[in-house]
């Protein structure tokens, strides 16, 4: 039976580590276990999170193996290698793949029925290898996806028109790395188009200018792996954001990676694309309204997604 009040975090680099610390100031779990191959950081990293549970909500955390995962909710995938500099995500691809056979297997081993969320990049590529392996039905495995890249956008374009970037509604889709797509088409603030927000209330921008915005997310990663070594933090917050719509069963619209079946004439791969998330994992993958020119590049994303995954030799039944 799973247990909707525990999550596992498998990985205790960086990014695992900050995520479970996020997870813990969050007052979504009573149990969180944390796996990783050195047993010996996973419960260094247990004990110094436990120190501060007297200033945050009551949470159960310590170092386990993948016996301990089988009754959690949410399994959160963070091990692999990481991204070094000058590397892109996809030049990761085949030494991720052997670590996500050793855990996926595992995770099957312990017959988990969780919702399995990977994170590992590149992210795409791995979310389509861990359904693959693991033959859980395609609305329980999960990528963090574009949501971080939407996020980066958000903030940008809030910044550059002197409003909060909540406000901001617009979307990255496509491949969470070099061939994402923004999507302009639809950017608005709440509600009031992005062109006419920029003629009615920010005389001094043009709406044609904001590429070097997109530009700006797409290249993040590497300007951050470059002056400290890894990305973490953010990423951190956007599995907690999609952990709190499935934990709150919120339906909630993001950009998560997933398995697209025919949507924009897309088959046979996991990318960002808007789907309504909640208790059971994608609810519904949403197509929304594209022009020419994103539902080209879109589709140029998922190409170089397939070249990767034909290289794979893997395949999803669905």
């Amino acid at each position: 039976m799973v247990n909707n009040r525990k999550c596992a975090v498998i990985g205790c680099g960086n990014v695992g580590a900050t995520t479970a610390y996020t997870l813990m100031l969050s007052g979504l779990f009573t149990e969180i276990v944390l796996v990783d191959i050195d047993r010996k950081k996973a419960a260094g990293e247990a004990e110094d999170m436990v120190h501060g549970i007297p200033f945050n909500f009551p949470v159960d955390i310590y170092a386990g193996d993948y016996s301990d995962i089988s009754d959690a909710a949410i399994i959160i995938i963070t091990a692999g290698a990481n991204q070094r500099p000058g590397e892109t995500r996809l030049d990761l691809v085949h030494k991720n793949v052997k670590v996500f056979s050793s855990i996926v297997g595992s995770i099957c081993e312990a017959k988990c029925e969780g919702i399995l969320l990977v994170v590992t990049n590149p992210v795409d590529i791995l979310t389509y290898v861990t359904l693959s392996m693991s033959h859980f039905p395609a609305n329980r495995v999960i990528g963090s996806g574009t949501v971080l890249d939407t996020a980066r956008l958000k903030q940008l374009v809030g910044n550059r028109l002197g409003v909060d970037s909540r406000n901001v509604h617009t979307f990255i889709i496509g491949e969470h790395g070099d061939s994402e797509v923004p999507v302009w088409s639809s950017a608005n603030i709440s509600g009031i188009d992005l062109s006419s927000f920029c003629r009615d209330c920010c005389s001094e921008c043009d709406p044609t200018s904001f590429n070097p915005l997109f530009e700006d997310v797409r290249d993040a990663a590497y300007r951050i792996i470059d002056a400290k070594g890894a990305t973490f933090y953010a990423i951190a917050e956007s599995v907690r954001r999609i952990v709190t719509a499935i934990v709150k069963d919120e339906q909630t619209i993001l950009p998560v990676s997933t398995l697209v079946g025919g949507h924009y004439g897309i088959d046979g791969v996991c990318m960002g694309i808007p789907c309504i998330v909640g208790r059971n994992g994608i609810e519904k993958v949403l197509e929304i309204p594209l022009n020419e020119k994103e539902e080209t590049l879109l589709r140029e994303s998922a190409r170089s997604l397939h070249e990767v995954i034909d290289s794979l030799g893997l395949s999803v039944n669905v």
